[in-house]
Formats: structure tokens, sequence, C-alpha cells
């Protein structure tokens, strides 16, 4: 059988100080992690929902290998999605994981589309 394996990056996310007062219920250190499809979140964790519409779409893109000029690759701070509040968002690439297409979906590979 044929390798079907592919690499993602684990991330953690977590809120960081900015040059303005937070005024959402962000506080430092709080976040998250990663692993694959699954967000992990510690004993009892919050994150502010409107934070996690917006660094959502950002997160898959960020698991992905990615060339070394590319802005995903050396951009790790996203702002809070309210202008008024001082928070940012640090994701952090901490590890590799191997997941294997056959796991992850039944659609075969090489199936031809018609």
């Amino acid at each position: 059988m044929a390798n079907d394996s592919f690499e993602l990056y684990d991330l953690r996310v977590e809120v960081v100080p900015g040059d303005k007062p937070y005024v959402c219920s962000h506080h430092t250190g709080q976040g998250f992690n990663v692993e694959g499809e699954n967000l992990i979140f510690p004993e009892g964790g919050r994150f502010s929902l409107y934070s996690m519409a917006a660094l959502l779409p950002l997160l898959p893109a960020k698991q992905r290998m990615t060339h070394a000029h590319d802005w995903m690759t050396t951009d790790s701070l996203i702002a809070c999605p309210d202008p008024y509040c001082g928070a940012l968002f640090k994701i952090t690439r901490t590890g590799i994981r191997t997941f294997n297409h056959s796991d992850c979906t039944v659609v075969p590979l090489n199936q031809d589309e018609k």
C-alpha cells in the first residue's frame, strides 16, 4: 500500500499583551492547543467566542508547512477583533504530528474527478 501520510504542526494559541489595555474578557497566558482537528482547552478553560471566530480561519493554514518567506511562517501575532482591546493572540508551532489520509477521510487518494 502506498504511503498516504502527511504532517501538520501542533499549535499553541495564547493571549499576550499589546500596547493598549484589555477591554474584553482576556487574561495574559489564557489560551488553547490545536492538535490535528482538535482544540484542546485546559480544565475549565475559557476563550472569547468573538476572538475564536477571528482566529479559526488562520489555524488550519498555520498548521501546514509553508515557505520560509511566507507571512504565515513569519507572522505569529493576531490582534483582538475588538479595535479598542489591546490583546494579541500569539500562535506558536509547537511540534509536528503525522497523519494518514485513510484515517481522516473515506475518499481515496488519486480518485478521478468526474
